[in-house]
């Protein structure tokens, strides 16, 4: 194990570090310099030793740096600079708050810091509400041979928590320099509906833009009769569509063979209601992809198309509508969220025919073999368990499962244990809040089958994360509990971060416990 004068001869990133020896480094450097270190995060790079450090609440990047040589590197950074001895190493100690500029200087000098693509590979995306379950959600994914995407929030969520891109992109960069993770992650600019969001994803520096073009779904066109798809057939946007009835219809004429051996056939009625139904949702997500192309410029990204939130299941003739429409119109994705059969709601187990799933799934998958490969996203998957092995047996490394709330529930169950009475602030708030709530969300949780906090003895409140019924009204009333004002200071936002902070190895652990169930059957390693 080098020393930490040798450290800070080092030109390139230093090798991992480990074992004992890392501890007791780590121990030297937090006697000099006064704050706790993450013996993970200890890197060196460039003559500057860059750590996290920790004095009570407080968490800072820290760099140290022999005194006389002053590394360009530093001028990066921001931070309050102290002087340091450590045995006969005359040091400079540069402490910085966890802000946009730290974070991004430290992507740049630290590149596994910074988000990357992460190409056509068994994917796991894990939201965070809070900013603080990064780390939680390393140690779930370390092992498994997944690609992460630790930076994964919908700008819908980022108005609901009162967070920017930014504050998304940095929380994750620092969580995974404090773990040490050097396997790179990715960075999901999520449900994006407007030109707007992607300018201001495309700012803070996410590689991954999921397009949600829901909006633009016909709801109606699986039940309209045949004279009412042929007027909303032609009354589609065929200019920004770049083609026309007649050539659109021709170029179906031809049966689709996939790959698992089944035919896909387009008559009248087909077509007609693929197109009517997802038509300007392609136009929509069309000029998305021109605009953030243009954005972007030569930066490379990555797209998904998103219609998981829609009324209706996609369906096999459907997928493939919108898989070659796509192409034709130059749109190159990644990954696409079908609406899949049964019900995806918010934080709990699937809820349908599991043959029935599966034999549409399969569908989808062999329709991504054909006009890709490109993955199957899953979104709301949170909790999906049911699904999971199902998934993971067709798609292979053709899946791309998004987690977001869960690592919310799991940190009210940390509160639980920690703070038994803040716990029961929430629940009872989260009970007044779930019928507006609800409202964008695809719930059916029965308040009567919510049982009441304060009858509840402290042990017995974890627990209450397993019902059902208090699982979805905690999960959707998130937005309300983090932005909760009583006279005019937060509600229960700074209390619920400050307790979590204060014990932050149950925080992680509850949460990389159970991510670990979503993780492990789709494990690759």
């Amino acid at each position: 194990m080098p020393t930490l004068a040798e450290l800070l001869t080092s030109k390139d990133i230093t090798p991992p570090l480990s074992g004992q020896a890392l501890d007791d480094l780590a121990r030297v450097i937090a006697r000099a310099t006064g704050w706790e270190v993450y013996p993970s995060s200890v890197i060196a790079a460039g003559g500057i030793v860059y750590f996290l450090g920790r004095r009570k609440l407080d968490k800072r990047l820290c760099l140290v740096w022999e005194e006389a040589a002053a590394p360009a590197a530093a001028a990066d950074f921001c931070g309050e600079q102290s002087p340091v001895q450590i045995g006969d190493l005359r040091l400079k100690l540069q402490a910085g708050y966890l802000d946009h500029q730290n974070a991004a200087a430290l992507g740049k000098r630290i590149p596994f810091t910074a988000p990357r693509l992460i190409g056509v590979q068994a994917a796991i995306g894990t939201g965070d509400r809070l900013g603080l379950a990064t780390p939680a959600h390393v140690r779930a994914v370390r092992g498994s041979g997944l690609r992460a995407v630790f930076a994964q929030q919908s700008i819908r969520e980022m108005t609901r928590t009162g967070r920017t891109p930014e504050e998304v992109m940095d929380t994750a960069t620092f969580g995974v320099f404090q773990e040490g993770w050097r396997e790179g992650f990715g960075a999901d600019a999520d449900h994006l509906k407007t030109t707007d969001d992607i300018d201001a994803c495309v700012a803070a520096g996410f590689t991954m833009f999921t397009i949600d073009p829901g909006d633009h779904v016909d709801g109606e066109a699986d039940a309209a009769d045949l004279a009412g798809l042929r007027e909303k057939f032609h009354a589609l946007p065929w200019q920004d569509l770049e083609t026309a009835p007649g050539p659109l219809g021709r170029s179906f004429a031809e049966p689709v063979r996939l790959p698992d051996g089944s035919v896909v056939s387009f008559d009248e009625e087909t077509l007609l209601r693929a197109a009517v139904k997802y038509g300007r949702a392609l136009a929509h997500t069309a000029k998305m992809h021109r605009h953030l192309a243009a954005k972007t410029g030569r930066r490379p990204f990555e797209l998904e198309m998103s219609v998981d939130e829609t009324a209706t299941p996609t369906s096999v003739a459907e997928h493939v509508f919108v898989a070659r429409e796509l192409r034709r119109l130059g749109v190159q994705w990644v990954s696409l969220a079908p609406r899949f059969v049964g019900e995806f709601e918010k934080g709990v187990d699937y809820i349908g025919d599991l043959g029935e799933f599966e034999r549409s799934f399969a569908g989808h998958v062999a329709v991504a073999q054909h006009f890709g490969p490109y993955k199957i996203s899953i979104h709301s998957g949170s909790d999906k368990f049911s699904i999971y092995p199902i998934a993971a047996r067709l798609a292979g490394n053709l899946v791309h499962l998004k987690t977001a709330g869960t690592s919310y529930l799991e940190a009210l169950r940390a509160i639980a244990r920690v703070d038994p009475g803040l716990f029961r602030e929430i629940m009872a708030f989260a009970v007044e809040r779930y019928p507006e709530d609800r409202a964008s969300y695809h719930v059916s949780a029965d308040l009567a089958k919510v049982p009441s906090a304060k009858g509840l003895r402290d042990a017995e409140l974890p627990g209450v994360l397993d019902q059902f019924d208090t699982r979805e009204a905690l999960h959707v009333t998130f937005g309300s509990v983090l932005t909760a004002k009583a006279d005019g200071r937060p509600r229960f936002r700074d209390r619920l971060l400050r307790a979590l902070a204060e014990n932050e190895e149950v925080h992680y652990e509850t949460v990389r416990a159970h991510l670990e169930r979503h993780i492990r059957p789709f494990a690759r390693a």
